[in-house]
């Protein structure tokens, strides 16, 4: 399917109507749209600015942010993963050697 031939999506971002095409679930493209619509809405708020390409900017940077401390979080979790099953792996490997040499001795 070419991308002409995409199905396309309406949602609204910030009071705008965007027309995206998208082989992708349409829901999730929707929720995807609602949380940038939220964050802008946010960010809206809390600045004084009223244009909307900085506060898109800044939503967009405020997302990106969130972005990498999840990809952050996600490594660390990782590495800690990688570093209790290497112990594990050690910790299995002496007590499968106590057996055989305990038999080994008594034979």
């Amino acid at each position: 399917m070419t991308v002409e031939e995409s199905p396309t999506i309406k949602v609204e971002i910030y009071d705008q109507a965007y027309t995206v095409r998208s082989d992708g679930d349409p829901e999730y493209l929707r929720q995807l749209a609602e949380y940038v619509d939220q964050r802008m809405r946010e960010i809206s708020s809390g600045t004084l600015t009223v244009d909307s390409r900085k506060v898109a900017i800044l939503a967009a940077l405020y997302i990106a942010d969130e972005l990498h401390q999840l990809r952050k979080a996600h490594e660390q979790a990782d590495e800690q993963l990688a570093s209790r099953s290497v112990e594990c792996a050690e910790m299995l490997d002496r007590v499968l050697k106590v057996p055989r040499s305990v038999s080994a001795s008594t034979s």
